[in-house]
Protein backbone atom coordinates (compact mmCIF):
# COMPACT_ATOMS: atom_id res chain seq x y z
CA UNK A 1 0.00 0.00 0.00
CA UNK A 2 1.10 3.30 -0.96
CA UNK A 3 2.39 5.21 2.27
CA UNK A 4 1.67 8.68 2.44
CA UNK A 5 3.55 11.41 4.85
CA UNK A 6 1.79 14.89 6.09
CA UNK A 7 3.77 17.36 6.42
CA UNK A 8 3.36 20.99 7.60
CA UNK A 9 4.97 23.94 9.84
CA UNK A 10 3.14 23.94 13.48
CA UNK A 11 0.67 21.28 14.30
CA UNK A 12 -1.51 21.46 11.17
CA UNK A 13 -0.59 17.76 9.66
CA UNK A 14 -1.65 16.46 13.15
CA UNK A 15 -4.79 18.01 13.31
CA UNK A 16 -5.73 17.52 9.73
CA UNK A 17 -4.57 13.42 9.89
CA UNK A 18 -7.09 13.63 13.00
CA UNK A 19 -9.71 15.15 11.11
CA UNK A 20 -9.41 12.74 8.31
CA UNK A 21 -9.12 9.65 10.53
CA UNK A 22 -12.50 10.33 12.31
CA UNK A 23 -14.03 10.55 8.40
CA UNK A 24 -12.21 7.75 6.80
CA UNK A 25 -10.95 5.88 9.90
CA UNK A 26 -8.02 4.68 10.88
CA UNK A 27 -4.47 3.96 8.31
CA UNK A 28 -1.54 2.25 8.02
CA UNK A 29 1.42 3.21 6.34
CA UNK A 30 0.21 7.00 6.69
CA UNK A 31 2.17 9.64 9.23
CA UNK A 32 2.19 13.53 10.21
CA UNK A 33 5.63 15.26 10.38
CA UNK A 34 5.04 18.66 12.11
CA UNK A 35 8.14 21.41 11.68
CA UNK A 36 8.46 22.76 15.54
CA UNK A 37 9.30 26.72 15.68
CA UNK A 38 12.39 26.13 17.52
CA UNK A 39 13.25 23.06 14.94
CA UNK A 40 15.24 23.62 11.74
CA UNK A 41 15.44 22.12 8.25
CA UNK A 42 17.30 18.64 9.09
CA UNK A 43 14.34 17.73 12.18
CA UNK A 44 11.74 17.63 9.53
CA UNK A 45 13.75 15.64 7.54
CA UNK A 46 14.35 13.03 9.96
CA UNK A 47 11.06 12.84 11.07
CA UNK A 48 10.34 12.30 7.38
CA UNK A 49 13.19 9.84 7.06
CA UNK A 50 12.33 7.64 10.38
CA UNK A 51 8.02 7.52 9.42
CA UNK A 52 9.02 6.08 5.74
CA UNK A 53 11.52 3.53 7.49
CA UNK A 54 8.26 2.67 10.11
CA UNK A 55 6.32 1.82 6.83
CA UNK A 56 5.58 -1.57 5.18
CA UNK A 57 7.32 -0.88 1.91
CA UNK A 58 9.17 2.04 1.18
CA UNK A 59 8.99 1.44 -2.76
CA UNK A 60 5.65 3.84 -3.22
CA UNK A 61 5.40 7.48 -1.25
CA UNK A 62 2.83 10.16 -1.55
CA UNK A 63 3.76 13.34 0.37
CA UNK A 64 1.01 15.73 1.17
CA UNK A 65 2.84 19.05 2.08
CA UNK A 66 1.08 22.28 3.63
CA UNK A 67 2.91 24.98 1.77
CA UNK A 68 5.17 24.70 -2.10
CA UNK A 69 9.08 26.12 -1.20
CA UNK A 70 8.62 26.04 2.44
CA UNK A 71 10.66 24.16 4.75
CA UNK A 72 8.67 20.83 5.20
CA UNK A 73 7.96 20.98 0.75
CA UNK A 74 12.05 21.95 0.30
CA UNK A 75 13.40 18.58 2.93
CA UNK A 76 10.48 16.19 1.26
CA UNK A 77 12.19 16.93 -2.15
CA UNK A 78 15.54 16.32 -0.83
CA UNK A 79 13.95 13.02 -0.41
CA UNK A 80 12.09 13.10 -2.95
CA UNK A 81 14.78 13.42 -5.65
CA UNK A 82 16.59 9.80 -5.24
CA UNK A 83 12.89 8.36 -6.13
CA UNK A 84 11.66 10.81 -8.29
CA UNK A 85 10.54 7.63 -10.78
CA UNK A 86 8.20 6.65 -7.72
CA UNK A 87 7.51 9.41 -5.31
CA UNK A 88 5.33 12.33 -5.23
CA UNK A 89 4.75 15.55 -3.54
CA UNK A 90 1.31 17.37 -3.85
CA UNK A 91 1.23 20.97 -1.87
CA UNK A 92 -1.67 22.95 -1.18
CA UNK A 93 -2.49 19.78 1.53
CA UNK A 94 -6.37 20.39 2.49
CA UNK A 95 -8.97 18.18 4.20
CA UNK A 96 -10.91 16.50 0.90
CA UNK A 97 -7.21 15.60 -0.73
CA UNK A 98 -6.45 13.53 2.40
CA UNK A 99 -9.38 11.92 2.63
CA UNK A 100 -9.57 11.63 -1.22
CA UNK A 101 -5.72 10.28 -0.85
CA UNK A 102 -7.02 7.31 1.92
CA UNK A 103 -10.12 6.64 -0.63
CA UNK A 104 -7.76 6.02 -3.63
CA UNK A 105 -4.80 3.81 -1.94
CA UNK A 106 -7.78 1.36 -2.03
CA UNK A 107 -8.03 1.13 -5.64
CA UNK A 108 -4.66 2.66 -6.64
CA UNK A 109 -0.96 0.87 -5.79
CA UNK A 110 0.95 3.98 -7.53
CA UNK A 111 2.05 7.25 -5.87
CA UNK A 112 1.57 9.35 -8.87
CA UNK A 113 -1.60 7.59 -9.75
CA UNK A 114 -3.17 8.84 -6.63
CA UNK A 115 -1.24 12.53 -7.12
CA UNK A 116 -3.52 12.87 -10.00
CA UNK A 117 -6.54 10.93 -8.39
CA UNK A 118 -6.70 13.53 -5.44
CA UNK A 119 -6.39 17.08 -7.51
CA UNK A 120 -9.66 17.24 -8.19
CA UNK A 121 -11.00 16.99 -4.83
CA UNK A 122 -8.59 19.11 -3.41
CA UNK A 123 -10.10 21.66 -5.64
CA UNK A 124 -13.48 21.16 -5.34
CA UNK A 125 -13.18 21.00 -1.54
CA UNK A 126 -12.85 24.99 -1.93
CA UNK A 127 -15.94 26.82 -1.76
CA UNK A 128 -17.51 30.07 -1.19
CA UNK A 129 -20.50 31.09 0.17
CA UNK A 130 -22.50 33.71 -1.15
CA UNK A 131 -22.05 31.89 -4.66
CA UNK A 132 -21.79 35.46 -6.50
CA UNK A 133 -18.72 35.97 -4.29
CA UNK A 134 -16.58 33.50 -6.01
CA UNK A 135 -14.94 34.02 -9.56
CA UNK A 136 -16.34 33.61 -12.97
CA UNK A 137 -16.40 29.62 -13.65
CA UNK A 138 -15.51 28.79 -9.83
CA UNK A 139 -17.74 27.31 -7.27
CA UNK A 140 -20.07 27.05 -9.97
CA UNK A 141 -22.94 24.56 -7.77
CA UNK A 142 -24.97 24.60 -10.78
CA UNK A 143 -26.63 20.88 -11.41
CA UNK A 144 -29.34 19.72 -13.92
CA UNK A 145 -32.33 18.61 -12.20
CA UNK A 146 -33.34 16.12 -14.95
CA UNK A 147 -34.46 12.50 -13.07
CA UNK A 148 -34.16 14.18 -9.25
CA UNK A 149 -36.23 11.95 -7.32
CA UNK A 150 -38.36 15.09 -6.25
CA UNK A 151 -40.11 14.64 -9.75
CA UNK A 152 -39.65 12.04 -12.32
CA UNK A 153 -37.66 12.96 -15.88
CA UNK A 154 -40.45 15.41 -16.58
CA UNK A 155 -39.74 14.74 -20.35
CA UNK A 156 -40.34 10.85 -19.53
CA UNK A 157 -44.10 9.85 -19.65
CA UNK A 158 -45.47 8.22 -16.71
CA UNK A 159 -45.10 4.50 -17.29
CA UNK A 160 -41.85 4.85 -19.29
CA UNK A 161 -39.10 1.94 -18.22
CA UNK A 162 -35.51 3.50 -17.60
CA UNK A 163 -32.82 0.33 -17.57
CA UNK A 164 -34.31 -2.23 -15.64
CA UNK A 165 -37.37 -0.14 -14.47
CA UNK A 166 -35.57 -0.65 -10.49
CA UNK A 167 -33.45 1.51 -8.35
CA UNK A 168 -30.12 -0.16 -7.02
CA UNK A 169 -29.84 0.67 -3.82
CA UNK A 170 -26.13 0.92 -2.98
CA UNK A 171 -26.45 1.60 0.62
CA UNK A 172 -29.86 2.08 2.83
CA UNK A 173 -28.35 3.36 5.77
CA UNK A 174 -29.97 4.61 9.80
CA UNK A 175 -27.65 7.28 10.52
CA UNK A 176 -28.91 9.93 13.05
CA UNK A 177 -26.61 12.46 11.99
CA UNK A 178 -27.73 12.00 7.90
CA UNK A 179 -25.34 13.39 5.51
CA UNK A 180 -21.99 14.37 7.26
CA UNK A 181 -18.46 13.51 6.52
CA UNK A 182 -17.86 9.86 6.92
CA UNK A 183 -20.78 9.50 4.39
CA UNK A 184 -20.33 12.30 1.97
CA UNK A 185 -16.71 10.65 1.39
CA UNK A 186 -16.14 7.36 3.12
CA UNK A 187 -19.61 5.65 2.18
CA UNK A 188 -19.75 7.37 -1.02
CA UNK A 189 -16.57 6.27 -1.96
CA UNK A 190 -16.97 2.59 -1.30
CA UNK A 191 -20.77 2.35 -2.87
CA UNK A 192 -20.11 4.99 -5.64
CA UNK A 193 -23.87 6.07 -6.00
CA UNK A 194 -25.29 9.44 -8.16
CA UNK A 195 -27.92 9.97 -5.70
CA UNK A 196 -27.75 10.46 -2.09
CA UNK A 197 -31.62 10.44 -0.84
CA UNK A 198 -32.15 11.28 2.49
CA UNK A 199 -35.51 10.54 3.68
CA UNK A 200 -37.21 12.48 6.09
CA UNK A 201 -40.60 14.06 6.75
CA UNK A 202 -38.70 16.02 9.50
CA UNK A 203 -36.20 16.85 7.29
CA UNK A 204 -38.13 17.79 4.54
CA UNK A 205 -40.57 20.22 5.96
CA UNK A 206 -37.17 21.93 7.60
CA UNK A 207 -36.01 24.38 4.90
CA UNK A 208 -32.63 24.99 6.63
CA UNK A 209 -31.70 21.00 7.24
CA UNK A 210 -33.08 20.11 3.73
CA UNK A 211 -30.56 22.79 1.81
CA UNK A 212 -27.99 22.15 4.20
CA UNK A 213 -27.76 18.45 2.75
CA UNK A 214 -28.73 19.34 -0.63
CA UNK A 215 -25.15 21.24 -0.63
CA UNK A 216 -22.99 18.83 1.29
CA UNK A 217 -23.10 16.08 -1.47
CA UNK A 218 -19.91 14.90 -2.62
CA UNK A 219 -18.58 16.49 -6.27
CA UNK A 220 -20.75 14.55 -8.60
CA UNK A 221 -23.45 12.96 -6.82
CA UNK A 222 -26.90 15.18 -6.45
CA UNK A 223 -28.01 15.20 -2.85
CA UNK A 224 -31.73 15.33 -2.25
CA UNK A 225 -34.67 15.15 0.47
CA UNK A 226 -37.80 13.62 0.21
CA UNK A 227 -40.75 12.34 3.00
CA UNK A 228 -40.94 8.90 3.45
CA UNK A 229 -44.53 8.66 1.34
CA UNK A 230 -42.91 10.52 -1.57
CA UNK A 231 -39.71 7.74 -1.61
CA UNK A 232 -42.36 4.33 -1.59
CA UNK A 233 -43.60 6.38 -4.76
CA UNK A 234 -39.85 6.74 -6.18
CA UNK A 235 -39.37 3.21 -5.58
CA UNK A 236 -42.07 1.77 -7.85
CA UNK A 237 -41.26 4.72 -10.63
CA UNK A 238 -39.86 2.79 -13.47
CA UNK A 239 -38.16 6.02 -14.92
CA UNK A 240 -35.96 5.94 -11.93
CA UNK A 241 -34.59 2.61 -13.08
CA UNK A 242 -30.74 3.82 -13.51
CA UNK A 243 -30.80 5.35 -10.36
CA UNK A 244 -27.91 4.21 -8.14
CA UNK A 245 -28.96 5.78 -4.67
CA UNK A 246 -27.66 6.11 -1.47
CA UNK A 247 -30.70 5.95 1.30
CA UNK A 248 -30.33 7.59 4.46
CA UNK A 249 -32.59 7.78 7.33
CA UNK A 250 -32.56 8.85 10.75
CA UNK A 251 -34.20 6.77 12.73
CA UNK A 252 -35.25 2.97 12.54
CA UNK A 253 -39.08 3.90 12.13
CA UNK A 254 -38.73 5.55 9.33
CA UNK A 255 -37.02 2.77 7.64
CA UNK A 256 -39.26 0.58 9.02
CA UNK A 257 -42.33 2.26 7.54
CA UNK A 258 -40.67 2.56 4.25
CA UNK A 259 -39.81 -0.79 3.93
CA UNK A 260 -43.31 -1.71 5.08
CA UNK A 261 -44.16 0.60 2.84
CA UNK A 262 -42.98 -2.17 -0.08
CA UNK A 263 -39.58 0.18 -0.57
CA UNK A 264 -37.30 -2.89 -2.11
CA UNK A 265 -34.48 -2.85 0.61
CA UNK A 266 -33.17 -5.98 2.19
CA UNK A 267 -30.10 -5.36 3.67
CA UNK A 268 -29.60 -2.16 5.97
CA UNK A 269 -26.19 -0.24 7.50
CA UNK A 270 -26.85 1.13 10.80
CA UNK A 271 -24.69 4.08 11.49
CA UNK A 272 -24.81 5.83 14.78
CA UNK A 273 -27.92 6.44 16.42
CA UNK A 274 -27.34 9.28 18.81
CA UNK A 275 -28.33 9.43 22.71
CA UNK A 276 -31.22 11.08 23.68
CA UNK A 277 -33.77 11.20 27.03
CA UNK A 278 -35.09 7.15 27.38
CA UNK A 279 -32.49 5.67 25.25
CA UNK A 280 -29.57 3.13 26.25
CA UNK A 281 -26.17 3.11 25.07
CA UNK A 282 -25.23 0.06 23.32
CA UNK A 283 -22.08 0.69 21.97
CA UNK A 284 -19.38 3.76 21.36
CA UNK A 285 -21.75 5.50 18.44
CA UNK A 286 -25.58 3.89 18.91
CA UNK A 287 -28.43 4.17 21.34
CA UNK A 288 -31.65 2.74 21.60
CA UNK A 289 -35.16 2.72 23.22
CA UNK A 290 -37.88 0.43 23.08
CA UNK A 291 -39.50 1.90 19.41
CA UNK A 292 -35.89 1.64 18.07
CA UNK A 293 -35.57 -2.12 19.43
CA UNK A 294 -39.23 -3.13 18.12
CA UNK A 295 -38.53 -1.48 14.83
CA UNK A 296 -35.38 -3.36 14.43
CA UNK A 297 -37.40 -6.75 15.51
CA UNK A 298 -40.11 -6.47 13.10
CA UNK A 299 -37.57 -5.81 9.88
CA UNK A 300 -35.86 -8.87 11.31
CA UNK A 301 -39.71 -10.74 10.63
CA UNK A 302 -39.65 -9.25 7.21
CA UNK A 303 -36.14 -10.53 6.31
CA UNK A 304 -34.00 -7.72 6.13
CA UNK A 305 -30.59 -8.52 6.76
CA UNK A 306 -27.94 -6.10 8.99
CA UNK A 307 -24.50 -4.58 8.78
CA UNK A 308 -23.42 -2.42 12.06
CA UNK A 309 -20.55 -0.37 10.97
CA UNK A 310 -19.66 3.03 11.14
CA UNK A 311 -17.23 3.20 8.33
CA UNK A 312 -16.68 0.78 5.51
CA UNK A 313 -13.16 0.03 7.08
CA UNK A 314 -14.98 -1.51 9.96
CA UNK A 315 -15.78 -4.97 10.78
CA UNK A 316 -19.62 -6.07 10.79
CA UNK A 317 -21.47 -6.02 14.31
CA UNK A 318 -24.16 -8.28 15.38
CA UNK A 319 -27.33 -6.04 15.66
CA UNK A 320 -28.51 -8.94 18.13
CA UNK A 321 -25.79 -8.28 20.93
CA UNK A 322 -27.32 -4.49 20.70
CA UNK A 323 -30.62 -5.08 20.94
CA UNK A 324 -29.98 -7.98 23.71
CA UNK A 325 -27.81 -5.24 25.51
CA UNK A 326 -30.40 -2.49 24.97
CA UNK A 327 -33.25 -4.43 26.90
CA UNK A 328 -31.19 -5.26 29.82
CA UNK A 329 -30.49 -1.45 29.79
CA UNK A 330 -33.74 -0.70 29.84
CA UNK A 331 -35.34 -3.23 31.87
CA UNK A 332 -32.50 -2.27 34.68
CA UNK A 333 -33.89 1.55 34.07
CA UNK A 334 -37.15 0.55 35.36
Amino acid sequence: MVGIILASHGDFADGILESATMIFGEQENVASCVLKPSEGPDDIKKKMEDAINSFDDQEEILFLIDLWGGTPFNQANSLFEEHKDKWTIVAGMNLPMVIEAFASRLSMDSAQQIATAIIPSATDGVKIKPEELAPAGGNDQAEDDTGAPEEPKGSLPEGTVVGDGKIDYVLARIDSRLLHGQVATNWAKATNPNRIIVVSDAVAQDSLRKSLIEQAAPPGVKANVIPIDKMIEVDKDPRFGKTRALLLFENPEDMLRAIEGGMDVHEVNIGSMAHSKGKVVVNNVISMDETDIESYERMEELGVQFDVRKVPSDSSGRLNDLLKKAKAGLQNAK
